[in-house]
């Protein structure tokens, strides 16, 4: 009896820690919304319902789903000490996650595809805009988790080691997206992949969505190699980029192959960049995101 009455307490608890954690997420959730169209400066509700504006949509979705993933690190691990400090801790993580993803979407429009006025073009209902943007949140967002899951605590360092991390992987992001650039050109006489997404190609943004999110599951394999240490963390931050950069060049190597294999007899710079062929470049994303998702959990 007195086993049962201890175990319902314990139920009880974490039932408890269960209940605040759901609810500051969903209230966060909510809040994303909002700030999305705030950061827009349009009344998201109309832009939503009124002018079904699907690009603005997806970018909202990308949001959220990016503040969902980094939620579920910032409740991973044990219960707090108390039902204040479990408040808190989700609170802290969760706004700063919500903070570094729209940071992280300003360093995306400024320096990754600088050429492009995003917010411009999904008021203006660009779809390949409203994907790479959503897709950008979402890689962002998967490393700010891997981030939180690696770090221990909730003080100063904790959160310059999440900010660290996070500038780490925006470093790689810039990186792929200019050798991405390069490679279109060289295979399309020269022309901008910037200027070919604003156009509204959406076969191009599947594609570069899938390679960036590829990008940011190739570095969180660092935070299976590296122990968090407050001490170390020049050194830990040196090793999330070298260890990014080398997850980066194997997962594209492994990607060229398999979608060679996967995608045989399909000439991918014609289906793609000329004939804008949806279809094959969803299953081009679909193999990127498998490859890295394949290695990071070998690597785990």
């Amino acid at each position: 009896m007195n086993t049962f009455i201890e175990l319902v307490g314990v139920n009880q608890d974490l039932f408890i820690y269960l209940a605040i954690d759901v609810s500051i997420a969903i209230l966060l959730l909510g809040a994303m919304r909002f700030l999305s169209g705030l950061s827009a400066q349009v009344n998201s509700t109309e832009e939503l319902a009124k002018e079904d504006n699907f690009a603005f949509g997806i970018s909202v979705a990308g949001s959220i789903f990016a503040l969902g993933i980094v939620l579920t690190g910032a409740i991973t691990g044990e219960a707090a000490s108390s039902y204040a400090m479990e408040a808190i801790g989700m609170l802290a993580y969760g706004g700063y996650g919500l903070i570094l993803i729209k940071v992280g979407r300003i360093i995306h429009d400024k320096v990754a595809l600088q050429h492009l006025d995003k917010n411009a073009l999904i008021l203006e209902q660009n779809l390949s805009i409203g994907i790479i943007d959503a897709a950008g949140a979402i890689a962002t967002a998967i490393v700010i988790r891997a981030v939180l899951v690696w770090v221990d605590g909730l003080d100063l360092s904790t959160f310059i080691a999440i900010t660290s991390g996070f500038f780490v992987a925006q470093t790689m992001l810039v990186i792929v997206t200019r050798l991405r650039e390069r490679q279109y050109a060289k295979n399309n006489q020269e022309d901008c992949l910037q200027e070919a997404l604003s156009n509204g190609q959406v076969a191009l943004a599947i594609r570069y969505s899938g390679q960036v999110i590829s990008t940011a599951l190739a570095v969180t394999a660092a935070s299976y190699f590296l122990v968090y240490s407050p001490e170390t963390l020049v050194v830990n931050l040196i090793g999330w980029l070298v260890f990014g950069i080398v997850m980066t060049l194997l997962v594209a190597v492994l990607t060229a192959i398999a979608k060679s294999i996967v995608l045989w007899g399909i000439n991918l710079v014609e289906e793609v960049d000329q004939q804008h062929n949806i279809g094959v470049a969803s299953i081009e994303m679909a193999t990127s995101i498998s490859i890295a998702l394949i290695l990071t959990a070998l690597m785990a």
